[in-house]
């Protein structure tokens, strides 16, 4: 049995400011050179790409990378709510 966390986003995709809430998700594309996956971390505050990843491959490293970035790129927010599809 699959055990699915609550959606503590509730399709509440405002936000009062930045670092609040950050959702996440990633496709693929086909190119010259085959399959490329993408993956994203965006700020519902300043709607922006707050972090990214792309690869070859769809592992769990390219979303954990993209979330990084995030981090990286905005400090360790004090309280946030990270969404993502499962």
């Amino acid at each position: 049995l699959e055990v699915v966390p609550a959606n503590l986003l509730d399709r509440q995709f405002m936000a009062e400011r930045p670092n609040q809430k950050w959702i996440a998700d990633f496709t693929h594309l086909w190119t010259a050179e085959g399959w490329l996956y993408v993956a994203a971390v965006i700020d519902l505050f300043s709607r922006r790409v707050v972090g990214w990843s792309m690869s070859a491959a769809m592992t769990a490293q390219l979303v954990t990378d993209a979330l990084l970035m995030a981090v990286w790129r905005r400090g360790k927010p004090e309280a946030l709510l990270h969404h993502s599809d499962q």
